[in-house]
């Protein structure tokens, strides 16, 4: 099960498909947000919520448009009435295969949240010294990792004097 523009869609090698519009240049489309995969022996993994390293890759077949969605409006006893026609633009795409080996892009991902764990602890560094700029969140925050008790019902003022 992989998740392509916000649905979810249950997929086998050599499906087709009809899903939003892919805006690529290559006729060829990876997908690496994979919610649920099964292996050929029938193992399920369930990711949490997407699965570590599995990729689906797909070839982009044609770009078509769906079948009119007629919006009508109308209000009763006004003489109001109003049609309109919408046709969503979608992609046919072919399952080329279904990968449950890990990719690069995930790596790089990966090592991007361990440098913003550095950034808040550079601000709580700032935050002791200037307490008066915080919020009271931040303020009642301190307060509980400090181990202070009764901040939930302190004022601002209060929270500051208490904290240093």
């Amino acid at each position: 099960i992989v998740e392509i523009g916000g649905h979810q869609y249950k997929v086998a090698e050599n499906d087709v498909l009809f899903v939003d519009k892919q805006s690529t240049d290559s006729d060829s489309v990876t997908f690496d947000n994979v919610l649920l995969l099964k292996d050929e022996k029938g193992a399920v993994k369930v990711g949490k919520p997407a699965v570590e390293g599995a990729s689906v890759t797909a070839t982009i077949l044609d770009t078509v448009k769906s079948d009119k969605v007629l919006v009508f409006k109308k209000k009763r006893r006004k003489g109001y009435q109003k049609l309109n026609g919408h046709r969503q633009v979608m992609s046919q795409i072919q399952i080329e295969s279904i990968s449950a080996s890990g990719s690069t892009k995930k790596a790089a991902k990966k090592a991007a949240p361990k440098k913003e764990e550095t950034k808040p602890e550079a601000k709580a560094e700032k935050a002791t010294s200037d307490l008066s700029s915080l919020t009271v969140a931040e303020l009642k925050k301190m307060a509980s990792e400090k181990g202070l008790t009764g901040y939930s019902s302190m004022k601002k003022a209060e929270l500051i004097e208490a904290l240093s």
